[in-house]
C-alpha cells in the first residue's frame, strides 16, 4: 500500500492528480493534513512549526496502517523531506523536484520544472531538491486563471469544478513557450501534484520526456517488488 500526505482542500481531483486513489495501479490510502490549505504550503520555505508536526503524525499513521511507502500530493513539501522522511522507517517522496538528480543525468540539455508557482519556487526549496538553478528553467503556473482559482486560492475559495480542456491547452502552451526560449530542454519535471494529467499531452506538444509524482509512486513501490 501506497500512503499518501494530501493538503486540505476542496477542489476537483481528476484521475490523474495524485490525490485521486484511481490515479495508482496498487492500493492507496491517503491522509488529509487537516489545516494544511494550499497558501500555507506553496511558498518557498518550511510550513510552520505545527503545521509540519501534523504531516509527520500523518505519515506515522499512514505507516502503522501498512503503507510500504509515502508521497505527498505538493511538490512543495520537499523542504520537510528531511524532516517526515527521517519520522518513519518507510521510503519517503513528497516532491516530483526530488526526481530532478536523476532526470539531470539521464539526457543531455537542462531540465525545465513547471511549477504551481513561480515566485514561490525559490532558493529554499530549490535547495532543499538538490537543483542546481543554473541547470534548470522554471515557468509557473499562477498566471492560469483556473489553475490559480482551483489549486492555489485558499480551500474557501477554490473552485470545485476543474475546466480540464482549458487548463490542458494553457499547459501545452505553456511548455511550448519554455522550448521556444530554451531550445536546448532535454527534459520537463512537473513540481504540482495536480498536473500530471496533462503529462501525455505535453509530452506529445514538446517531443521532450515528462516526468512527475506519480512516476516516483511507482518508482518507491517496484523497488520494493510491489
Amino acid at each position: 500500500m501506497l500512503g499518501i500526505l494530501a493538503l486540505d482542500t476542496r477542489f476537483e481531483r481528476i484521475v490523474g492528480d495524485t490525490g485521486n486513489a484511481a490515479s495508482y495501479p496498487f492500493p492507496v490510502r491517503i491522509h488529509v493534513v487537516e489545516g494544511a490549505d494550499s497558501p500555507l504550503i506553496v511558498r518557498d520555505g518550511a510550513p510552520d512549526a505545527a503545521l509540519v508536526a501534523r504531516f509527520i503524525a500523518a505519515a506515522q499513521a499512514l505507516e502503522a496502517e501498512g503503507a510500504r511507502a509515502i508521497i505527498s500530493t505538493c511538490g512543495f513539501l520537499v523542504s520537510v523531506q528531511d524532516e517526515i522522511a527521517s519520522a518513519v522507517n518507510v521510503p519517503v517522496m513528497l516532491s516530483a523536484l526530488s526526481l530532478y538528480p536523476l532526470v539531470a543525468t539521464s539526457g543531455k540539455g537542462r531540465v525545465a520544472i513547471l511549477t504551481a508557482s513561480r515566485a514561490a519556487l525559490g532558493p529554499r526549496a530549490m535547495a532543499a531538491a538538490g537543483i542546481d538553478p543554473a541547470r534548470v528553467v522554471v515557468m509557473g503556473c499562477e498566471d492560469i486563471p483556473c489553475f490559480a482559482e482551483s489549486f492555489l486560492a485558499s480551500q474557501a475559495a477554490q473552485a470545485t469544478r476543474l475546466d480540464r480542456e482549458s487548463l490542458e491547452q494553457a499547459l501545452i502552451e505553456k511548455s511550448q513557450e519554455i522550448l521556444r526560449d530554451s531550445p536546448d530542454i532535454g527534459a520537463i519535471v512537473l513540481e504540482c501534484g495536480n498536473l500530471p494529467p496533462y503529462a501525455q499531452a505535453i509530452a506529445r506538444a514538446t517531443g521532450r520526456p515528462v516526468f512527475h509524482m506519480l512516476d516516483a509512486a511507482a518508482l518507491l513501490m517496484r523497488a520494493q517488488g510491489l
